[in-house]
């Protein structure tokens, strides 16, 4: 079997080069007294999600998903030239001390869940059965995770060409259908920014691996930070995992689909997101 890892990561300079948004949400009290509700959404996220762009042509999605979906940020073995996916029930286990961080993920896997339609993602509580492993470390810990994963040269690689706060990457097999996914998140960074990463990290490692930093919509460009699964995107993994796109398919393939198939496309995320006409 040939086995292919694609490995791509989110760098620390990417947090710190830019001026978050600061979005004060508050709610006044009975008696006059300002208090941020206790479930309310992190304020740089909310703030995202207000100001987000939901409406977009055709050529801007289909040249996306193109962008995105086929090549590799960083690219270590095999074609890059088709289609990867599942091609099955994706089922995420994840190891950590932490329940805080391990109860967001799981509402950040079902929220995945919700809004890709013919994605079958679930969270489990057994190793043994799950294909997509998320591993939450401290920040302290990440590069000796990374080692642990990858080996000792190639950790030295990444830590000395970006400074990753998470990391993703998978196997494939022969007809270019992912096997299995590891994510690396670390727990101790906000929740801004666990979120930020947990959202990317776990998308790409269903297939859409490949950053462009000439797609302004998608958070899978280094220049943009979310914290939430966005319209733009969902068109994205969306259109990734309509049956009719398989694993191995060339652009060339995809291309004469995607027209088709982007209709169906547009019709559910514009109901799963009530957008309007």
């Amino acid at each position: 079997m040939n086995e292919t890892i694609k490995l791509f990561w989110r760098c620390a300079e990417k947090f710190a080069a830019r001026g978050f948004l600061v979005a004060a949400l508050a709610a006044m009290a009975f008696a006059g007294i300002m208090a941020r509700p206790a479930a309310a959404e992190d304020p740089q996220i909310a703030a995202r999600r207000a100001s987000q762009v939901k409406e977009f042509t055709d050529a801007q999605i289909i040249e996306g998903f193109f962008k995105i979906a086929f090549g590799a940020e960083f690219h270590v073995a095999g074609r890059v030239d088709r289609i990867r996916k599942f091609d099955g029930p994706v089922r995420v286990f994840a190891e950590s001390d932490r329940a805080d961080r391990k109860a967001q993920l799981a509402k950040v896997v079902a929220d995945i869940g919700k809004h890709v339609q013919h994605l079958d993602i679930a969270m489990i509580d057994s190793s043994e059965a799950a294909n997509v492993r998320v591993k939450l470390v401290r920040d302290r810990d990440l590069f000796r995770t990374i080692s642990s994963f990858y080996g000792a040269e190639k950790a030295r690689e990444i830590r000395t060409s970006l400074d990753p706060q998470c990391l993703s990457g998978f196997r494939k097999n022969d007809n270019f259908e992912i096997e299995h996914s590891d994510v690396i998140l670390t727990v101790d960074n906000g929740d801004f920014t666990f979120l930020d990463c947990a959202y990317e990290e776990l998308l790409q490692s269903l297939g859409p691996i490949n950053d462009t930093a000439s797609v302004p919509w998608t958070m899978f460009n280094d220049n943009v930070s979310m914290g939430y699964f966005d319209v733009y995107d969902q068109y994205i993994l969306n259109l990734l995992y309509d049956p009719r796109i398989k694993a191995g398919m060339t652009v060339l393939e995809v291309r004469a689909l995607l027209p088709e198939v982007l209709i169906d496309v547009r019709a559910w995320v514009k109901r799963v997101n009530d957008l309007k006409e």
